[in-house]
């Protein structure tokens, strides 16, 4: 299963997964005016899909949860490509992940954790 992101900006989406989670482009098809139909990123051993400007579909404001070795790093890196902080990270008592959330600026949630 992959995600699928719809955004208003493909290509500042892209810049942001390579930014924060070190993803790769993997394919990568343009409309003939040569903004972004769709794009492939490759974070870990997931792929993350991306469409791009003027669709049919509606953009909606998913939320993704993502796994990482160190969330606070991955998470100050977040904040320093311009994600707006949704919950710092933080261990609740009946959870014993390190979880903390940013709002990206296509409006993706990004739940960012470490168990």
């Amino acid at each position: 299963m992959s995600p699928y992101l719809i955004c208003a900006d493909g290509d500042e989406m892209i810049t942001f997964v390579e930014q924060v989670f070190g993803g790769k482009l993997q394919r990568r098809f343009n409309r003939p005016d040569g903004s972004l139909m769709h794009a492939e990123v490759r974070i870990d051993d997931s792929i993350l899909m991306i469409g791009g400007g003027a669709t049919s579909a509606q953009q909606v404001a998913p939320h993704i949860h993502v796994y990482v070795p160190d969330a606070c790093e991955v998470f100050d890196r977040a904040v320093a490509a311009g994600a707006t902080i949704v919950q710092e990270p933080q261990r609740k008592r009946d959870d014993d992940d390190l979880r903390g959330g940013v709002q990206d600026a296509s409006g993706t949630t990004w739940w960012i954790a470490s168990q």
